[in-house]
């Protein structure tokens, strides 16, 4: 077994704190104002969720045209893209990222390999399952101005 030195423990720690996405994100929202205008124009928030979905589905596509091509560079950017997009937009809205990722997580952790009926899987990867009495994950008090969003007189 390879030993592991203080030093490489260190390196991954820096490492780790450097390249925190979620607050890679909130520091570019901030430069560019997009905190300030979520904040300045609650009114268009229904209109700014359905551009950051519409925008999601954009890069989707153009992943899927990359993946088409064969195209790794492309293919790699649009699924970092796609992180972006999704993390941007919950950090924008003022949901906590890194609260709802622990609660997915302990959600899918607490589930068990099995089949899953509703998806086939033809790699025979292991799926997860809900076990009975599984739990899932609770946003509750973490959905940020989302609820805002959705009013129907914002439409």
């Amino acid at each position: 077994m390879k030993e592991i030195k203080v030093e490489h423990i260190t390196e991954m720690i820096d490492d780790l704190a450097e390249n925190d996405w979620v607050n890679d994100i909130n520091k570019m929202h901030s430069k560019y104002g997009v905190h300030n205008w979520v904040e300045k124009n609650p009114e268009k928030l229904w209109s700014y969720l359905e551009f950051r979905l519409n925008f999601i589905d954009e890069e989707r596509d153009e992943t899927w045209a990359a993946f088409d091509d064969r195209n790794p560079e492309e293919i790699v950017d649009g699924l970092i893209d796609l992180c972006v997009i999704a993390i941007g937009t919950l950090d924008a809205l003022g949901v906590c990222p890194h609260t709802a990722w622990r609660e997915v997580h302990k959600a899918n952790m607490s589930k068990e390999v099995g089949v899953k009926e509703s998806r086939p899987n033809r790699l025979g990867l292991p799926d997860l399952v809900k076990p009975d009495g599984w739990t899932a994950p609770s946003h509750e008090g973490n959905h940020g101005r989302i609820a805002d969003a959705l009013r129907t007189d914002n439409i």
